[in-house]
C-alpha cells in the first residue's frame, strides 16, 4: 500500500480549509445580517451542492473547467495550464463542493451574536470592516473553528466530484477515497482496509472536536 493517496487527501483538505473562509465569510455574513429580496435565492444557490448528486455537480464543474469552458479557458489564458485533471482543478472543485458546509455553521454563529454589540459598534463609528474584525470575529471563534474542522473532515471523503474533474492520476488527483474504490475494484481488500482504517479515526477525532466546540458554545 502507498501512502501517496492519503497524503494527497490531507493536502487537499488542508488547502480547502485554509482557502474557504475567503469564500464563506461574505455570504455567511450577508445571510446573517443582510436584508434584501434576493437573500433566499443566494441561500438556495449556496446550499445547492449539499442536495444535488455529487456526479451532477462534478459534471457541471467539468463543463466550465474544460479548456473551452468559461473558468477553464480563463485559467489557461492566465497560467498556461489546464484546470481539469490537476491538483488545482480538484482544489477548485473542493472549494465549491464544501462552500455550504462552511457557510452554514458560520451563519449560525453570526446569527447568535448579540445584536447590541453591533449597535454599540455603529454608535462608536466603526466601519463595517472594523465591526467585522473587532466585534464579529472575536465573538464567533467557536463557529469558525467548527466550520474549518467540518470542511477538513468532509474534504477527506470527497469522491464523485473529485473523480469527475480530476480523474485518478497517481500523485496528482488520486485521493484516498478514489484509491480505496479502485483497490476494492481490483480485489485488493487489504489495501482498501488499511486506507479506510487510517481515515476513520481521523474523521472521528474531528467530530469529537466539533462536538466539544459546539458544547462549549451552548454553555
Amino acid at each position: 500500500m502507498t501512502l501517496e493517496p492519503l497524503l494527497l487527501s490531507a493536502k487537499l483538505a488542508f488547502c480547502t480549509m485554509v482557502l474557504i473562509p475567503l469564500l464563506a465569510f461574505p455570504p455567511a455574513y450577508f445571510l446573517a445580517f443582510g436584508k434584501c429580496r434576493g437573500k433566499s435565492i443566494l441561500d438556495a444557490l449556496i446550499t445547492l451542492p449539499m442536495v444535488i448528486p455529487p456526479t451532477v455537480l462534478g459534471f457541471g464543474l467539468l463543463v466550465v473547467m474544460t479548456p473551452t469552458g468559461a473558468v477553464g479557458s480563463t485559467w489557461q489564458s492566465l497560467t498556461g495550464d489546464r484546470l481539469i485533471f490537476s491538483f488545482t482543478g480538484i482544489l477548485f472543485a473542493s472549494l465549491v463542493f464544501n462552500l455550504p458546509f462552511a457557510v452554514q455553521p458560520l451563519r449560525a454563529s453570526f446569527e447568535k451574536l448579540d445584536k447590541r454589540l453591533l449597535e454599540s459598534a455603529a454608535v462608536l463609528g466603526l466601519s463595517p470592516f472594523q465591526t467585522f474584525y473587532r466585534v464579529v470575529l472575536p465573538n464567533c471563534v467557536s463557529g469558525i473553528v467548527a466550520s474549518s474542522i467540518l470542511v477538513f473532515a468532509h474534504s477527506l471523503g470527497e469522491f464523485g466530484v473529485i473523480l469527475m474533474v480530476g480523474g485518478s492520476i497517481p500523485g496528482k488527483t488520486q485521493v484516498a477515497s478514489i484509491a480505496i474504490f479502485e483497490a476494492v475494484e481490483a480485489l485488493r481488500y487489504e489495501d482498501a482496509l488499511y486506507m479506510s482504517a487510517a481515515l476513520v479515526p481521523v474523521c472521528f477525532v474531528f467530530l469529537l472536536i466539533i462536538n466539544a466546540v459546539n458544547g462549549r458554545q451552548r454553555s
